[in-house]
């Protein structure tokens, strides 16, 4: 804790020593603590405040969202988190975000197909399993940001690809494989009944993700979504459209069950 909270140190051991605090109320308010007074980096010139606590909160460091962000500005953020937590992920990257995060970071990887740049010298143990089922090509760009997120997140994933409900033969075929999952992805546009489909046919979550692939009445990918929020099957959880990105970290989190990194196979 900083210098100057010595005394508010001293006064919570002290209260616990006196039985006025639990123990676990104790470390609640530490927690507190270093959310608000530690956790947080302001980086004025950018427009921005890191939350560099967010590691020991949530699992994994804070994301970097690079759509709407001027290259400087994502490579500079980037940059921070690398430099407190080792590894960083930045979303919706293009070449030029890329160009920049490469002059800070020059072992960053770009995963073009995911729009995703990854900072990550020291890889997590891929554990667990996820399945990430797509339906058809047209989804294979919004599916590659949920893998890209998955491994990153320490998760092992097996992909299946255009095996949507118009070829109903082609997903049965790899049920199987599907159902040794801890949790499925699911990805799919058009009208969307994918996840329903694998939620009546697997014991495991099933992550619900429209995208904007369709046509006319598809309206960008509201008529998948509308139909996986209806969906009358028990176990789909539905994200935004076209979010891999927040589809891969929830699957992530329900691969490693309720672990963080380096806590071992459960």
């Amino acid at each position: 804790m900083p210098r100057g909270d010595d005394r508010e140190l001293d006064e919570l051991l002290l209260a616990v020593r006196s039985g006025a605090l639990t123990p676990e109320q104790a470390a609640e308010r530490l927690r507190t603590h270093f959310a608000t007074a530690r956790g947080a980096e302001v980086l004025a010139p950018l427009a921005a405040t890191i939350d560099h606590d967010r590691e020991r909160r949530c699992g994994f460091p804070e994301v970097v969202l690079a759509e709407g962000k001027t290259p400087e500005q994502a490579a500079g953020i980037a940059a921070r988190i690398a430099a407190r937590s080792g590894r960083v992920l930045v979303t919706r990257a293009g070449s030029a975000h890329f160009a920049a995060l490469r002059e800070t970071l020059p072992e960053a990887v770009h995963h073009q197909e995911a729009r995703c740049v990854v900072h990550d010298p020291e890889p997590l143990p891929r554990t667990g399993r996820v399945a990430l089922v797509a339906a058809g090509t047209s989804d294979l760009r919004v599916a590659a940001e949920a893998r890209v997120t998955m491994q990153t997140m320490g998760a092992r994933v097996d992909s299946w690809l255009d095996v949507g409900v118009a070829g109903l033969h082609r997903l049965i075929a790899r049920l199987p494989e599907i159902r040794a999952a801890r949790v499925v992805v699911a990805v799919a546009g058009m009208e969307g009944a994918l996840p329903s489909v694998l939620a009546g046919l697997v014991d495991v979550p099933v992550i619900a993700v429209p995208t904007s692939v369709g046509y006319g009445v598809g309206q960008g990918g509201l008529a998948a979504l509308s139909t996986m929020l209806a969906s009358c099957a028990a176990g789909v959880s539905v994200v935004n459209i076209d979010n891999g990105f927040g589809a891969g970290y929830s699957a992530a989190l329900i691969n490693r069950g309720g672990r963080h990194p380096g806590d071992g196979e459960g």
